[in-house]
């Protein structure tokens, strides 16, 4: 975990270490407010609340693929040693190719200072690719990383837990409750709040995203994540919190993981790099 490789002797600068390193990390070893399947509500569409719960939740990364594109905000806030930092991103997903585009934003240097500048990110099957990653990296550079070698699949590194990965993170849903219905900008949605296992996760996930959340499974030293999620009417995932703990060398990690999802059906366009605009130097920590 980014922890254990950045240390500096204290839970308050271990945990900036986490939050600002996670997201720019390298390395392989590196890891915002809240009945019956199929009824119908007349209208022609699913009605979500005559949905059993775990059906619902195991089908929210297919409903989101016939969706297509949507826009998204994430946040990711971590504590440790009663520090909390976040990093927050903003950007569009295309769950059917399985990319988007998201430019993430650092948060402030313990003085108050805002010298990061925002880091492009695009995500890919099996792949996050990174600009203006700093540190060495040229402007016009890319740095590109294996997912699948993560020791956290990329939940957590990227500063953004990919939207696919969050989605596909609720097949692995048990303990269920439904906690009611409210409204969520504008939009009727249904909360409902379980643990997720990260082992039962991968393997129900799509082939793309197997992988990265098996060796999540693998590198988390616990398989329970618990999730607060939000389904619209239709089924559709409008909003996930995960909170993910671990221990480091110096106190024990929460990061908690929110992914809003709006602007449904929107054409999202991400190419990648071409070869030679990735960087293959030596990145510098820091």
């Amino acid at each position: 975990m980014v922890v254990q490789q950045y240390r500096d002797g204290g839970g308050a600068r271990a945990v900036r270490a986490l939050a600002v390193a996670g997201v720019i990390a390298v390395t392989a070893g590196c890891f915002g407010g809240d009945g019956e399947s199929g009824a119908s509500d007349g209208s022609g569409r699913r009605s979500v609340a005559a949905d059993r719960p775990l059906d619902l939740l195991g089908q929210a990364a297919d409903v989101l693929v016939e969706a297509g594109g949507a826009e998204t905000r994430t946040s990711m806030e971590t504590a440790a040693g009663g520090t909390r930092v976040t990093i927050r991103a903003q950007g569009a997903y295309d769950f059917r190719r399985q990319m988007g585009r998201l430019k993430v934003v650092l948060p402030e240097d313990a003085a108050g200072a805002d010298g990061h500048r925002p880091i492009t990110e695009l995500l890919a099957p099996g792949a996050l690719y990174m600009k203006n990653r700093g540190a060495g990296v040229p402007d016009d550079k890319w740095v590109r990383i294996d997912t699948t070698t993560l020791k956290d699949g990329n939940l957590l590194t990227g500063g953004v837990t990919d939207p696919m990965a969050a989605a596909e993170l609720l097949r692995g849903a048990a303990d269920v409750t439904y906690a009611g219905k409210s409204e969520l900008a504008g939009v009727t949605v249904h909360h409902y709040r379980g643990v997720a296992d990260l082992g039962r996760a991968a393997r129900a996930a799509s082939p793309q995203s197997r992988g990265a959340l098996g060796a999540a499974a693998k590198g988390f030293s616990k398989d329970a994540v618990p999730f607060d999620a939000y389904l619209d009417e239709d089924g559709r995932l409008r909003k996930v919190r995960h909170r993910f703990t671990f221990s480091s060398e110096d106190a024990e990690v929460s990061v908690v993981s929110t992914l809003l999802l709006y602007g449904f059906g929107l054409p999202v366009t991400v190419t990648l790099p071409d070869e030679d605009a990735i960087y293959t130097g030596e990145i510098r920590q820091g």
